[in-house]
């Protein structure tokens, strides 16, 4: 009788041991960089009700008609979905928890998110963000400090592609007259329209502007603008925006056709895109969602955020060979034995370099330290400590250096602690 094999849902990807310790050193690099802006990270259920996304990001959305995980609890009825993005959830945390009363929040997340899409390369039904929010800063100062914020990170990744478009989409009565006028001129061109654009023609007409199809291209770029439509506060606010942003001399250039997926948006929206990345070129995107706090609940709050595709930044970093992956050390310090002895002193010698401080793999089984070496190596470890008879009788240990730094040396452990610790190329 033949046993099932399971295999992994298509899309949703197991991480291996080697790929894990890139994801592991992209995220220690990105958990700092968002403590050097005062941002206070939180962590959100994956499962959430159904009408949090439905409300927030807007039902006649790609997302909520077509993306979403949801099914019905069968204890009590209830429609639940898996998370296709957190803005939602850390809005309705911070109304459910009356964050917003101590005044402005900043806060991180990092984690997965859930779309049924079509698998392809940057696209995953399970997939990974690393989002920013800030809950209660008016701007245009919050805006920037956004964008310069993550480019710096591309700088701090040793990331290279990477183009800022910007836009702004006003607010609500702003929208509204645009999308009057687009559906006007799209309704005389629907010969040139997809199927997904007259799905959306009398929809969200304006997601018609963020159209991939090429042979709409010349259609779109010949669109009413929003710009001519827009209100005076947001107009002002955006050049100030970009007032702060010439200041800090980062290059950004104006798409009028940027308009984001997400129903929630308004004012500021923008995006870091890459040609890295074939059909997904989007490696972040954000902006502003004043109205989104008092539509779940709290108190009206201006609000801006961002979000970026984690599975999309390790790719980019394979792509360009960063030397972010390099520095994914292995373990800093692998101990090698010969015979019974010195197994068990080896063993203990394992512990007392960890309890020191040090990351530390113990070689489990038997094997010549020939093969020890290899494995050692394999794992990536900065050092090797040997022992065997010779070791035991002299009460020391030899350590081997893996990684260029010098020739072996016989010392005692505290000796060898002690040198492992002042070298700097030795981390986990």
């Amino acid at each position: 009788m033949s046993v099932q094999k399971f295999q992994a849902i298509r899309g949703m990807n197991d991480i291996l041991p080697d790929e894990a310790r890139h994801w592991a050193r992209l995220e220690d690099i990105m958990r700092e960089w968002l403590a050097q802006y005062g941002y206070l990270q939180v962590r959100t259920p994956v499962v959430e009700p159904t009408g949090l996304f439905v409300r927030s990001i807007g039902e006649v959305t790609d997302i909520v008609e077509k993306e979403m995980y949801t099914f019905v609890d069968q204890l009590n009825g209830e429609s639940l979905t898996l998370r296709p993005e957190a803005t939602a959830s850390c809005v309705r945390m911070a109304v459910q928890h009356h964050l917003l009363y101590s005044g402005p929040q900043r806060l991180w997340y990092m984690g997965p998110m859930f779309r049924h899409e079509r698998p392809q390369k940057g696209r995953y039904r399970q997939f990974h963000q690393c989002g920013a929010e800030a809950l209660g800063f008016t701007g245009p100062d919050v805006d920037a400090e956004q964008i310069l914020m993550t480019g710096r990170l591309w700088k701090l990744l040793g990331l290279t592609d990477m183009d800022l478009h910007i836009n702004t989409i006003g607010d609500l009565a702003s929208r509204h007259r645009h999308k009057a006028r687009l559906v006007a001129y799209f309704e005389n061109h629907q010969d040139m329209l997809d199927e997904d654009s007259r799905r959306r023609l009398h929809t969200n007409p304006l997601r018609i502007l963020d159209s991939k199809n090429p042979a709409m291209v010349q259609l779109v770029e010949e669109a009413p603008k929003l710009m001519d439509d827009l209100d005076d506060v947001s107009a002002q606010h955006f050049e100030a925006l970009k007032t702060l942003l010439d200041a800090a001399g980062i290059a950004y250039q104006v798409n009028h056709r940027l308009v984001r997926g997400l129903d929630y948006y308004n004012a500021t929206v923008f995006e870091w895109m890459t040609t890295q990345l074939g059909a997904q070129g989007t490696v972040c995107g954000g902006g502003r969602y004043d109205g989104l706090v008092e539509q779940l609940g709290g108190k009206p709050t201006p609000a801006c955020g961002f979000a970026m595709g984690m599975e999309r930044l390790l790719a980019l970093l394979q792509d360009q060979e960063s030397s972010v992956l390099t520095q994914a050390a292995g373990p800093q310090v692998y101990v090698m034995h010969q015979g019974e002895a010195a197994r068990g002193a080896a063993f203990l010698a394992a512990e007392k370099l960890r309890m020191a401080g040090l990351s530390v793999v113990f070689h489990c089984g038997n094997g010549g330290f020939k093969a020890q070496m290899k494995r050692a190596d394999a794992l990536g470890a900065s050092y090797g400590v040997l022992l065997g008879d010779d070791e035991l009788k002299m009460h020391q240990v030899t350590l081997k250096p893996m990684r260029g730094q010098g020739p072996q040396m016989a010392l005692t452990l505290e000796q060898a602690i002690e040198l492992i610790r002042q070298d700097g190329s030795a981390h986990v």
